[in-house]
């Protein structure tokens, strides 16, 4: 088994369009103004937007994004205007961490993890 891909709901998918373009997911599917796809840059992923007339309460959905030069990527996002929550930092679960929130509050994290992503050292 391998994981295709993740679906967010969002309220409004050409706002949601635009903000994934900038982090650099590359849009594959428009069919507004119900859904999106995107194909992550690297790997076979992808992800996706579905339009929904109220959002999740509460933390709602958590995102993973790996990215191996994390720092330098925060800061190009920055430079494009993304705000975060969480600058990169260090984890006590051995992963460098970013955090930040989408356009229709989905917890995003960009994360490296190295080996320590399928390896940690407490692994069953």
């Amino acid at each position: 088994m391998n994981l295709n891909q993740i679906t967010v709901p969002s309220i409004d998918i050409s706002k949601s369009i635009d903000f994934y373009k900038t982090l650099g997911l590359e849009l594959i599917v428009e069919a507004l103004p119900h859904y999106a796809r995107f194909k992550c840059p690297e790997g076979e992923s992808t992800f996706s937007i579905h339009l929904v007339d109220e959002l999740p309460k509460g933390d709602g959905v958590y995102v993973y994004f790996e990215n191996k030069n994390i720092d330098s990527y925060v800061n190009e996002l920055i430079e494009k205007g993304i705000t975060f929550d969480e600058l990169p930092n260090d984890k006590s679960w051995l992963w460098r961490e970013a955090r930040l929130k989408d356009t229709d509050g989905n917890q995003l994290i960009i994360f490296y993890a190295g080996e320590n992503r399928i390896n940690p050292p407490w692994r069953i």
